[in-house]
């Protein structure tokens, strides 16, 4: 699936789903009502096309992004085992695995720890999984929602 196709896939596929952008990067937020503040604004998934923030995942390629995935700790227990506890000395997660792999479901190279996943170009190997995590992302942000919402005042 090309970047464009998963972008609408998203955005189709999932309600009250706003699209931020910076610096060329997708960042999907649950908030139907588009009012969240921004420092309350936290993406259930992402979509990141430059090599801005990690060098490991080689987007610097032609046509290559990383869809990222936030999953809940025992759906990331499952796949990968317990997230690790920190980043390693290079500024990304120690797993072995090779980040720079394409339609391979993979721990985030940065935020494995939070329970992150993600896959550099999915497709036939992965899209039906990344279909279903990014169901249980959207799902878990429609359950942290009401927690972001600014409370109000009593009149």
């Amino acid at each position: 699936m090309d970047e464009t196709a998963l972008n609408q896939y998203l955005v189709d596929t999932f309600s009250g789903v706003n699209v931020m952008t910076a610096s060329g990067d997708r960042f999907y937020i649950y908030d139907p009502d588009g009012d969240l503040p921004g420092d309350r604004c936290f993406p259930f998934a992402t979509l990141v096309t430059a090599d801005n923030y990690d060098q490991v995942s080689d987007l610097n390629r032609p046509s290559v992004f990383r869809l990222n995935i936030g999953v809940s700790r025992d759906t990331y227990r499952a796949l990968f085992g317990p997230p690790p506890a920190r980043l390693g000395p290079e500024g990304v997660i120690e797993t072995g695995h090779d980040f720079a792999a394409l339609d391979q479901l993979l721990p985030h190279p940065v935020y494995a720890p939070q329970a992150w996943v993600s896959v550099l170009i999915p497709g036939e190997a992965t899209l039906e999984t990344v279909k279903t995590l990014l169901a249980e992302a959207h799902a878990l942000a429609v359950q942290r929602h009401p927690k972001l919402r600014p409370t109000q005042p009593p009149e």
